[in-house]
């Protein structure tokens, strides 16, 4: 009888908390020579300031398979559901300020 190898198993716990999310409409990534920093940040409409939600701190191998990892998610998504819009460059790097709707007045 052969025993099963749960050397390359690995357990991952997800907890309510963290299995809601936190929605992010802007991201800033920075380095140095030993590790990456991502702050995902919420933006809204009217509002002058935002506040970072979440700092992700990586090295720079892990963050080469995240970018590896998203562009093969993003292929497959397009595959599916059709290229997606590319902002390209323009104010705070193409996010729209506005989202797009009319300007709310009081």
């Amino acid at each position: 009888m052969s025993e099963e190898n749960n050397d390359n198993k690995l357990n991952i716990e997800l907890n309510e908390d963290i299995a809601e999310g936190i929605y992010s409409n802007l991201a800033i990534i920075s380095h140095s020579n030993s590790e990456f920093v991502i702050d995902f940040i919420k933006v809204m409409p009217g509002m002058p300031k935002a506040k970072v939600k979440s700092r992700i701190l990586m090295t720079p191998e892990h963050a080469k398979r995240l970018m590896n990892a998203l562009q093969d998610n993003i292929q497959k998504y397009e595959a599916i559901h059709g290229k997606i819009k590319d902002l390209g460059p323009g104010p705070q790097g193409g996010i729209p300020m506005n989202f797009g709707g009319p300007t709310a007045e009081a």
